[in-house]
Order: C-alpha cells, then structure tokens, then sequence
C-alpha cells in the first residue's frame, strides 16, 4: 500500500446582498424645505406602493434647518431615540455644505458625524443615508461676493457634491446622489424644470427625481419598474426615471450601496472525514452552515464529520440585519475503510502522519531506511500518528504496520 498526501481544493460561488422581493422598511428623513416641498416621505412611500414595497417614514424638516440645530432638537432627537429604524436620511441646510472648507469643517462635518452616531447608538441596524442636494438654479447669488466658487450652479453643485461624499466616506454612510440626477437632467432634458419659482426648491419634477433616486438606494431596485407618476406627464416621468436608473441604479456601489453588507468567505482544512471551517466573514453576526448531508451549524467556526465518503457541496450563509451573502464550497471526503492507512506528506522532510481509523489503534508500526535499518518504531494512535523524520538522511524508507501482514509502505524522505 501506497502512502499518499491528500490534495483538497474548493469552488467558491458568490451570493448577492441584493434584495428584489417586495420589501418593508422604516425610514426617517431630518432635513429642511428641500425634503419638505412636495412632502418627499409620502412621495417616496407611494413611489415604493406601486412595486409591492412598504416604506414606514417619519420626518423632522423644519425649514431653514441644519444638522447642527439637528442635534439639539428634541423632536429630531425623539425620533432618532425612538431607534428600530432601518434608513434615516440627513439633508443638510442647501448652501452650507459649499462653503469654503474651515467653515465646512466648523458648521456642519461634526454634527453630520454626531447625528450618525445617535442613530447608531438607538437603531444598530440602521444605514445612515445623506441626501445629497444640489446647486441652485443660477448659483447662490446672496454669497457670491464672499465666496466666488458658488456664483455659479456648477461651481456651487460640484462643492455640494465633494463635500455629501465626504461625509458618507467618513462615517461609513449611503448616499443618495440627487443633486447628480438633477445634473444629468439639467443636461439631457432641458425642458423639464427641476426648480420650483425661487431658483432653489424643487419643482413636482424635481422631487419625483429625488425620489426615484431614494427608491434605488434604499430599496435596491431598478426605478423604470415604478408605476406612480405623482401627476406628471408620462412623457416627463419616463426621462426622469430612466436617469435614476443611469445615474444611481447602475452604479450603486459608487454611492456605498452594499459596500457595509456582509459578506461570506470560508476556508478549511480536511483530514480523511473530518472537515474544520475557519470563518474570515466581513460585517455578520449570524452564520448559518449546510454541510450538504442533512447536518447543519449554527456556530462561528465549525468542525464537521462526515460519514461517507464522496463529493458534498457545503452552503455557508453569513448575515446581520436582514442582509445576507451565501457561498457554496465543494468538498471531496474520503472516509477511511478498516485496515486503511494515509501517509502525508509525501515526501515528508521533518516529519509525516500516519492517518488511520480505530481499526488500527494500538498496533506498532515500524520504519526502515533502504538497507533493512529499523529507524523509527512506535505505536499508532487514534486518527494520526506522526513520525519524526527530521534527522534521517533523505532517501527512501518504508513503513511496515503490524495487522496489515508486514506489508510495505513507500516514503519519500527529502
């Protein structure tokens, strides 16, 4: 009998986070007049009506207000300790974010990171969401004179922007990119008006393009398949969804969607029938484990025997929150027989193992080196044995074990 070094390997199938069945989630907005015109949670709640999905929203969108007057507002505060949300949307005050960037860092990056961490102290589960907003129509003509970037709308929507990514890199938060839907549109399809009268608030359209964008970011779904139209023509709901759909939609890893889910990654080692799992999963706290044979684990790490031999395909579920991401793993077993041994490695350099069942436990095995030497001599254990081969000179040795009729074994000493 021929000993042998057992070479296993895996496939690995990656599952997606991505959740397309009909959905319920609870999401409040803090904001100002931005989120208020138009009255954007119900919008964006009947948006998500007509595709079988169920938004709870609640808002606080006194006008005028920041993140700062936010954090010391008791309602805003309220609703936030309330927790057991699922989204909760910050708008900051439309010109403050484009100011120049010692301000910025004074008036609004502090209570950004502040509210974000009540909402994570009283909803864990939450995903912190900023909305971000966009130029006016003509730039912000009151503080053109003391601040020349935002004269113009390009000047003051791409000042906007920075500053909305910023804050959702620095605490790990979702954006909705409106402002960069509005861009899009300004651009394409000019002649449909984004601005109420004032320059600055949004028109019908303009919310209905918010919206479309809240819809792919929260809900993860392809907005051309809504069938609300809040009023508007056809003709102008059609463009403004298909720029949702271009702009957020297709490239939603762009504005962090998914980037916090969980992901599954296992590896393992196997000796004969015994398989151990070592867990290197990212943002899960639960773990489900489908060995392929009936069993199942719900522990971190596992170690599983299976009874026959043959090809299993292992599914590993890693989840939190109601996200989840799953691989599969093929896994070629081979239990050992009575009176059947495995050597590895082979060839050995300092040592190798002597793997076999119960059938053989307590029985003495013997090692001689290529002119008939005893070299090594002992008694087999349990599952393994190992040998030490670290001060023999390299060659070719062979294992005699007692119960197999002194048939040899060939190993390979480097």
């Amino acid at each position: 009998m021929n000993c042998r070094f057992r070479i296993f390997s895996f496939v690995i199938f990656i599952g997606f986070s991505l959740q397309l069945a009909a959905q319920s989630k609870r999401v409040l907005f803090l904001g100002n007049s931005y989120t208020a015109f138009n009255n954007l949670p119900l919008l964006l709640k009947n948006i998500a009506l007509s595709t079988n999905d169920t938004l709870i929203v609640d808002s606080n969108t006194p006008g005028g207000y920041t993140f700062q007057l936010h954090t010391t507002n008791t309602t805003s505060q309220n609703k936030l300790m309330a927790g057991n949300w699922d989204f909760v949307v910050l708008q900051e005050q439309s010109q403050l974010p484009s100011f120049p960037d010692d301000q910025v860092a004074v008036e609004v990056f502090p209570f950004a990171r502040f509210l974000d961490s009540v909402i994570n102290q009283y909803s864990p589960c939450a995903q912190t969401v900023f909305y971000r907003t966009w130029g006016r129509k003509v730039g912000d003509a009151s503080n053109c004179g003391s601040w020349p970037p935002v004269c113009t709308y390009q000047g003051m929507d791409s000042l906007l922007h920075m500053r909305y990514m910023q804050m959702a890199n620095d605490n790990s938060a979702l954006v909705s990119p409106v402002g960069v839907v509005w861009k899009y549109l300004r651009t394409m399809h000019p002649e449909i008006e984004l601005y109420a009268s004032d320059g600055s608030h949004p028109s019908a359209a303009g919310s209905y393009a918010a919206a479309c964008s809240f819809y792919s970011v929260i809900l993860r779904k392809n907005p051309v398949d809504i069938n609300y139209n809040f009023g508007l023509a056809d003709t102008v709901t059609r463009k403004i969804k298909e720029a949702a759909k271009l702009m957020v939609y297709d490239s939603l890893s762009k504005w962090f969607v998914g980037k916090y889910d969980p992901v599954a990654h296992s590896e393992y080692s196997i000796i004969d029938n015994t398989v151990s799992f070592q867990n290197h999963s990212l943002a899960a706290d639960t773990y489900f484990w489908d060995f392929g044979d009936g069993a199942t684990s719900s522990d971190f790490q596992p170690t599983h025997t299976y009874a026959m031999s043959g090809m299993y395909t292992l599914r590993f579920i890693a989840s939190r929150c109601g996200y989840a991401d799953t691989v599969q793993i093929e896994i070629n077993v081979n239990v050992l027989q009575d009176n059947q041994v495995v050597c590895f490695p082979n060839p050995a350099q300092s040592n190798f193992a002597i793997r076999t069942n119960s059938s053989l436990t307590g029985k003495t095995y013997c090692l001689y080196n290529s002119t008939g030497q005893l070299v090594r001599k002992g008694t087999l254990n349990t599952n393994y044995t190992f040998v030490q081969t670290i001060n023999l000179p390299a060659g070719m040795y062979v294992l005699k074990i007692e119960g197999l009729g002194n048939k040899p074994i060939s190993v390979l000493k480097n």
